[in-house]
């Protein structure tokens, strides 16, 4: 029986299927603007207690061990180039100047794939061309995808996948994976968001330098050191390029010091084709909430007529060029130029959607993030730590002043003394980008750990930031947020990256209690959820303990695989394994199961490999 369910997820993983609907009511609160959070309900009582390692918990680690298979794409592979977000052929795109690999040709003749050069040499970032039609890029090496909807090499989900591969001995796999994102930037110019053509306007959260590192670290660990050296030389090269980046102007978060999310792309984002009610959800809400004041709903037409919609492309969206934009209106509202560029922005930090920036957070362009500058500080020690191990030292100098300045930065806009915590910063007011205004969000959110994880925070500040955990801590681990806003970066739901960036920074500054429990917390609900359907998602309910999601607005499924999950569920194992399981016992909510993996219909096997 145990076989059964494990083969029937290991094909839904393969076939990107299994998705958990939510109903659509859109029932969302904001916080940020003036409206009241709602309540949260009571936790349910659990049963029984679970130990933090359990001794049938061989059989998810050879679940993980498993699918890191099941979700390895290559230009070899058929199933690499399906795009489960757009009904498009499949289609590869290799860089205008470089050779056709050998591979190529066979993925042609296997697939009945269409193979096409961009139309010119991408040598920068941001590049807001519109390549039509859409489709892959091509990638040198074997790469690991998140599973479902999400089929290409993504940025910050690598990370998380890289240390996943490394805790199971794969370190070719993962070396190639920091190989293409050097690749991206040599042939794209910036790591993209992940590698589809529709990706080229913006990047992803810059952890490049830690997964240098960590790959770094395995190649010393296996007793090559001259190998490893000369590699960190030419990584060193990349990782400043990457760095540059967020340095650009339209990264800079007015003259705070600090940097921003920013996409260069214009309207809606065409990936969220498969959800055509989206933007109307979000039109909705705000109509029924006219009290939270906002710059995102413009009064046009229902029917546009070609005046109308050229008027639309300059204070909404363009809808001759984007059918997901002449989707995007209820009646004759539509959504503002600048809700898209917020919309946009709060794609490239990863958190899509919460309420953080706003309302869906609309207006995460005017914000200097936590997260971000955070992930920054240790960029600059990272690349301080490159140019020292590679005997640079004026440079290792340089970066670490970038970091004591970027740390200065972070504690005058993002550190609040009185409540002991970090909170991201509106730099820009309303009317302006960078100029005048400038205030302090007062949104609870779970990256006000990431300056720990970081090592930016003093020991006084992780001692006060640790001791607002109560906020975001629920049976079954770590909520984003203290707001039900009905999307899923919000409470009540649990994401594995950055339950893992706040275990590791808590038990980093010598907290290892609270590491250790809300690790064991997590950890049990990815079990009990496992041991109902087979399956690993992306996100949880960590109010219910459950996988069962109810997303009002946004992405609806919660995907099987799944690629970060499966690898800091590995971490949190190691770092248990390391310093002991919680004092107290941990009783984590065991909601029944309501998915049977032998009485679900298997989806149709694969056609190529």
């Amino acid at each position: 029986m145990r076989f059964n369910r494990h083969l029937c997820s290991l094909l839904l993983l393969a076939c990107g299927t299994l998705a958990a609907s939510a109903p659509p009511t859109l029932r969302a609160q904001a916080q940020e603007r003036g409206v009241p959070a709602n309540t949260a309900p009571p936790a349910r009582s659990a049963p029984h207690a679970s130990p933090a390692l359990p001794a049938g918990a061989g059989s998810i680690d050879a679940y993980i061990h498993a699918t890191w298979g099941t979700l390895t794409r290559s230009m070899s592979s058929c199933a690499s180039l399906s795009d489960p977000k757009l009904n498009a052929p499949p289609l590869l795109y290799l860089p205008h100047d470089l050779p056709e690999p050998p591979e190529v040709a066979s993925l042609v003749r296997r697939c009945g794939a269409q193979v096409e050069r961009l139309p010119f040499r991408i040598t920068h970032a941001g590049t807001d061309a519109v390549i039509a039609p859409p489709g892959l890029l091509y990638l040198p090496h074997p790469y690991v995808v998140p599973g479902g909807r999400f089929n290409e090499m993504y940025g910050w989900d690598s990370y998380f996948i890289v240390l996943g591969l490394l805790r199971d001995g794969r370190l070719d796999l993962a070396h190639g994976m920091v190989e293409n994102f050097f690749f991206e930037i040599e042939h794209y110019g910036e790591i993209l968001n992940a590698n589809r053509t529709y990706y080229f306007t913006r990047s992803q959260p810059p952890f490049l330098s830690s997964m240098i590192r960590a790959v770094y670290d395995a190649e010393i660990a296996r007793g090559r050191r001259q190998q490893a050296l000369a590699w960190l030389a030419r990584a060193y090269g990349f990782a400043q390029q990457d760095h540059a980046l967020w340095m650009s102007p339209v990264h800079r978060a007015g003259d705070t010091g600090l940097v921003r999310y920013y996409d260069t792309g214009n309207g809606p984002v065409p990936e969220m084709a498969d959800d055509s009610s989206y933007y109307r959800d979000v039109i909705r809400w705000l109509l029924v909430h006219p009290e939270v004041h906002t710059t995102y709903l413009v009064h046009g037409w229902a029917a546009p007529d070609a005046a109308e919609r050229a008027e639309l492309a300059h204070i909404s969206c363009d809808p001759d060029r984007s059918s997901v934009c002449a989707q995007a209106h209820v009646g004759a509202y539509w959504l503002s130029h600048d809700f898209y560029k917020g919309d946009q922005a709060m794609r490239e930090s990863g958190f899509d959607t919460s309420f953080r920036f706003g309302p869906y957070s609309g207006s995460t362009q005017d914000y200097a993030p936590v997260c971000l500058n955070s992930l920054l500080y240790k960029y600059e020690r990272d690349l301080a730590w490159m140019a020292a191990t590679l005997h640079r030292s004026a440079e290792a100098r340089q970066w670490n002043a970038a970091a004591l300045r970027r740390r200065s930065a972070i504690n005058k806009y993002l550190w609040n003394p009185q409540k002991g915590m970090y909170f991201d910063y509106e730099f820009a007011a309303p009317d302006g980008r960078g100029k005048g205004g400038g205030r302090q969000s007062d949104y609870d959110y779970l990256t006000t750990f990431y300056p720990l994880w970081a090592g930016a925070a003093d020991a006084e500040q992780a001692r006060k930031v640790e001791s607002h955990l109560n906020l975001f801590e629920k049976p079954g681990g770590a909520a984003m947020s203290t707001l039900r806003s009905g999307v899923q970066w919000d409470l009540p739901y649990g994401w594995a990256p950055v339950t893992w960036l706040a275990v590791d920074g808590m038990a980093q500054y010598g907290d290892r209690e609270d590491a250790a429990r809300i690790a064991a917390k997590f950890m049990a609900v990815v079990r009990d959820n496992f041991a109902c359907d087979g399956t690993i998602r992306e996100k949880y309910d960590v109010v219910t303990g459950s996988s069962q999601t109810n997303v009002t607005a946004g992405y609806r499924q919660n995907v099987v695989g799944f690629g970060w999950t499966n690898a800091a569920y590995g971490k949190m194992e190691d770092l248990l394994k390391k310093i002991g399981a919680p004092k107290t016992q941990i009783s984590p909510p065991h909601p029944p199961c309501r998915i049977s993996p032998s009485a679900a219909p298997l989806p149709a096997a694969a056609s190529a490999p």
